[in-house]
This record gives C-alpha cells, sequence and structure tokens, in this order.
C-alpha cells in the first residue's frame, strides 16, 4: 500500500472515531499527523508543525476574542437593533443585507476570511436574538463572500486569472465572476427557503425590542431566550442561556436586552440601548478593523487581538470573562485537522491524488473528477491554493481542445469556493466560532453535513452547467 493511499484511509478513520466516540477531531488528527507524519512520510517534528495554521489560530482567538468582549458590553445588542431599524424591522431580509455585504466586501479587494471574520459575528448574534437558524445565517454570509469572490479586481479574482495568463490559457474575467455569483446566489436562495426564510417573511415586521416578536400580523412569536451579559438566548424556544443573572423568557413575551447594572437602556427611540462610552470605543475598535484589514492590509488575527486588549485595558469589568469565552474547542478542532493535511500536502497525497486524474484518457471524465478534487481538498485545506495545483494540472487535456477552458476554469473555481462552508475551512471555522451560546457540536455537525452536501452535488452541477455545453 503506498504512503499516499494510507495517509487517506488514516484521515477516514480520523473522521470515523470522531464521529462515533465523542472526542475532539483536532486532538485525533493531531495524534494522526504525529502517527502518519513520523512513521509514513518521515518527517520530524519541524516537517509536522509546518502545516500548522498559525495565522488563522491568530484570527480565530483574536476575532472571537474581540466580539466576546463586544458581546459582554452590549455593542452587538446596539447593532442588532440598528440591523432591524435599517430593514423597518423586515427581520427576513437581514439575511440577505449580510450576504450582500460579504459579496461587496470581497468584490472591492479583502480576501474571503477577513469579509467573513467582520460580518459572520454581527450576522451570527443577530441570528441568536431574532430566532433565525445559526446554518442560514452562517452560510449566506459564507456564500456572500464567495459570490463577490472572482470580481476582477478581487483577490481571488486576479489570482486565478494570473495562472490563467501565466499557462496560455483563454480566459473571461467576467465570465468567470459571473459564474460565482450566480452559483452563490441560486445556492443562497434555495438555503433561505428550506432554512426557515418563508417562516421569516410570514413573521412580518418586528421592533427592535420585540426580541423576534412580529408586529401585528397575527404571526405567533418564536421565542426567544435571555440572558443577562449576553444579550440572547439560544435561539430556541423556550431557552434562555445567559451567563449572568436572568432567565429565559419562555418565547412568550419580548425579550428583554441585556444590560448589568450601571449599563443604561431605553432613552433613544428605536434603540432599546444606549452608546456608552465602552459601547463607543468598541464600535470605533470594529470599524478599525475594517480599516486596517481591507484599507492597509494588516492581518486581521494580529488587528483583532490588538484592539481587543485595549478594550480590555480600558474597561476590565466587561473583559473580564471574554477570553473563557474564545471558542477553543473549535480552534483546537481546525487546527488538527488543518496540520493533518498540512502532512498530506508535505507527502505529495494531494498532488499524487491530482496527477492520477489527469492522466485519465477521458477529458469530461478528468474534468470532473478534478472538479470534485477540488471541492474536496479545499473544504479543509486553501481554495486559492488548490486551484494554483489543479489549473496546471487541466492545461495538457485543455491543449486537446475537447474541453472548453473557459468553462472548465470557472467549474473549477466554483467548486473549490463553494465549500468553504465546510466547518474545517477558513470561512466555515470562523462562523463556527462566531456563533454564540448555542450548542457548538450540534452546529458542527450541521456546516460539516451542509459541507458534504455542497462537495456531493455542486462539482458535478458546475461540470454539467459549465464544462459539458463547451464554453471556452
Amino acid at each position: 500500500m503506498s504512503p499516499e493511499l494510507i495517509s487517506i484511509l488514516v484521515l477516514v478513520v480520523v473522521f470515523v472515531i470522531a464521529t462515533t466516540r465523542s472526542v475532539n477531531m483536532g486532538a485525533l488528527a493531531f495524534a494522526a499527523a504525529f502517527g502518519v507524519g513520523t512513521l509514513v512520510a518521515d518527517l520530524d517534528a519541524d516537517g509536522i508543525f509546518a502545516g500548522f495554521p498559525g495565522d488563522l489560530f491568530v484570527v480565530l482567538v483574536g476575532v472571537t476574542y474581540l466580539f466576546a468582549i463586544a458581546r459582554a458590553n452590549g455593542t452587538t445588542d446596539w447593532l442588532v437593533h440598528a440591523a432591524v431599524r435599517l430593514v423597518r424591522g423586515r427581520v427576513a431580509l437581514i439575511p440577505w443585507v449580510m450576504f450582500a455585504l460579504t459579496g461587496a466586501l470581497t468584490a472591492i479587494g479583502a480576501v474571503s476570511p477577513a469579509a467573513v471574520a467582520i460580518v459572520a459575528p454581527i450576522a451570527l448574534s443577530f441570528a441568536t436574538r431574532y430566532s433565525i437558524s445559526p446554518l442560514l445565517m452562517g452560510t449566506m454570509v459564507v456564500h456572500g463572500a464567495q459570490a463577490g469572490g472572482f470580481s476582477p479586481i478581487s483577490i481571488y479574482g486576479s489570482i486565478v486569472n494570473g495562472i490563467v495568463e501565466r499557462e496560455n490559457l483563454p480566459g473571461s474575467e467576467v465570465g468567470l465572476f459571473l459564474a460565482s455569483l450566480v452559483a452563490n446566489l441560486l445556492i443562497a436562495a434555495v438555503l433561505f427557503a428550506l432554512l426557515g426564510g418563508r417562516k421569516l417573511w410570514a413573521r412580518g415586521a418586528v421592533t427592535p425590542e420585540d426580541g423576534g416578536v412580529p408586529g401585528k400580523d397575527g404571526t405567533e412569536p418564536t421565542g426567544s431566550g435571555t440572558g443577562a451579559g449576553t444579550g440572547a438566548g439560544t435561539g430556541r424556544p423556550g431557552a434562555g442561556t445567559g451567563t449572568g443573572a436572568g432567565g429565559g423568557t419562555g418565547g412568550t413575551a419580548p425579550a428583554a436586552v441585556a444590560v448589568r447594572p450601571g449599563q443604561e437602556t431605553g432613552g433613544t427611540e428605536g434603540t432599546g440601548v444606549l452608546l456608552t462610552p465602552a459601547r463607543i470605543a468598541t464600535l470605533v475598535a470594529l470599524v478599525a478593523l475594517v480599516v486596517a484589514v481591507l484599507g492597509f492590509d494588516l492581518d486581521a488575527g494580529l488587528t483583532a487581538v490588538t484592539l481587543a486588549v485595549v478594550l480590555s485595558t480600558a474597561w476590565p469589568d466587561d473583559s473580564r470573562r471574554a477570553v473563557g469565552e474564545i471558542a477553543w474547542s473549535t480552534v483546537l478542532l481546525i487546527c488538527g485537522v488543518l496540520t493533518y493535511v498540512g502532512v498530506l500536502e508535505e507527502m505529495g497525497t494531494i498532488t499524487w491524488a491530482g496527477e492520477g486524474v489527469g492522466g485519465i484518457g477521458v477529458p469530461l471524465l478528468a474534468a470532473v473528477l478534478l472538479c470534485y478534487i477540488g471541492a474536496i481538498v479545499s473544504a479543509f485545506a486553501s481554495s486559492v491554493g488548490i486551484m494554483g495545483a489543479l489549473i496546471p494540472l487541466a492545461v495538457p487535456f485543455l491543449a486537446q481542445g475537447e474541453i472548453g477552458a473557459v468553462g472548465m476554469i470557472a467549474a473549477l473555481a466554483v467548486s473549490a469556493t463553494v465549500v468553504d462552508v465546510s466547518p474545517f475551512s477558513t470561512n466555515g471555522a470562523l462562523v463556527l466560532a462566531a456563533a454564540p451560546d448555542v450548542d457548538r457540536d450540534r452546529f458542527f455537525r450541521q456546516l460539516m453535513i451542509y459541507g458534504g452536501i455542497v462537495v456531493a452535488a455542486v462539482p458535478a452541477l458546475a461540470w454539467l452547467v459549465l464544462v459539458v455545453p463547451g464554453f471556452g
């Protein structure tokens, strides 16, 4: 048995054990990376740790730390209320606002994980407050980021178009952008319909103080728990999981805004929360994060940690429990799995699989298999990185003229990026880490199942629509 095949089988075993024994998959993956790296790939510790995603570790810690502070001092409550006013109380529009916002950020040049890191915590806080499915809200944010991700001036678009030019392949910048935009828009529409969007429309308009209770349309409230210190419940009827004093409302009355002693509420009409100095400073910090990441290309994780430390120093009482609210189990899971994927890349497993497919003599079959490899690998690793490897592998049969280069490249791009909803990808991990007051194990399973459905279905659909007709 080849070393590459052994490494793939070990990954399957990791999934099986984590699923059946409820062991943290990240811890299992670290052990697997040590065993396979040492015994099969003949790597030393430095070689194994070369795959550790240090940048993603800092992003996960920094962003969840900063937004834990924002939740503790009530800033996320204020933002949620502002969003409700923006859409005139139509909660059903909020997922689409988040989709459009992340799409706009990536279209103008933001790296997809940076846009998700900025938007996801706010979007998921809103989902908790108004009993919207966190899976719906999180996937809308990720698919929004990918919808704008291949504009001609975007990071992803520039990289892929550069690869196409370097390989002397025919390309279409607008076609690539539209393919990703339409694919993610259609997926978002299906998700909205299946994950509660119709009920959100039926709920009608709410006020910021309603906590998910409708206005005058007669729709029954869905309920939302309250908890002092978090400002939101679990989003499940009759459940309250606040960290401070306060209990669940039982879903039969409007949820109160969570406030600790000494903080003011009321006052400004339609807000329910006044802007205290701590909240103003936190809003400034969030704006600074956006400006630093998008305007100056600074690292999102390091910037978020720095801003969180500044806020913690100025208001230590608000920030005392924030470090404990960092999603440490998610950090372990993601970093462990990606370290193992790094071992696979180091020992050549990814290249081995790609070259095996590229050598198939049937171009259409090779095309669909390359799309699936792009989707599967990108669910665990860098989407742009795998496209950079797969597009050159596709050059030999693209040169034969039997496969349209424009359609093939667009299919690879779509297949390799829509799967970023996987909890093992950067974007999926950010969504998982950013969700407040949810059962993380259950949410992780939901994201993993949905990611699996996307991996199974989208490459075939992209191949059928973009490759088979022979575009380009």
